[in-house]
């Protein structure tokens, strides 16, 4: 059989409205440590740590949702997805002095690499990818 194949590694929790948005840091940073970014992408690892609590938190209070937290690593990209019920789209707002939130998705378009919506039959889902530095990679190679 021809073609190439994509090494991978992913983690999947739900977050009910009743958690917190530190939870979903914390949950994701455990996982981030298990790949070995806490040293080589502590940058990165911060972006991906108030990413992950932007959009839990705009599916707590903006779609009055549960979320569903997907993380997923495919040896060049960390893909982050976040699922609620609601079906209206976020949209990347500069900060406003005269509105309180708003600005969940400014920070992710600002910290992500790449980010995304797509509209579900049941919500929503919001990704966003976030390449390590090099030297993260370059040491994951070393240790693979």
């Amino acid at each position: 059989m021809g073609g190439s194949s994509v090494r991978a590694v992913g983690w999947a929790r739900s977050l009910p409205m009743t958690s917190t948005a530190k939870e979903a840091r914390d949950w994701a940073r455990a996982h981030l440590d298990s790949l070995g970014w806490g040293q080589e992408a502590s940058e990165t690892v911060d972006a991906v740590l108030l990413s992950v609590s932007e959009l839990v938190t705009n599916a707590h209070v903006h779609a009055h949702s549960s979320a569903q937290l997907v993380l997923t690593w495919d040896t060049s990209c960390l893909h982050v997805a976040v699922h609620d019920g609601s079906t209206q789209l976020p949209v990347a707002r500069p900060p406003d002095n005269e509105r309180l939130g708003g600005r969940g998705m400014f920070l992710v378009d600002a910290l992500a690499d790449t980010w995304q919506v797509r509209p579900c039959s049941d919500g929503k889902l919001v990704m966003a990818c976030f390449q390590p530095p090099a030297e993260a990679l370059e040491s994951e190679a070393a240790e693979g």
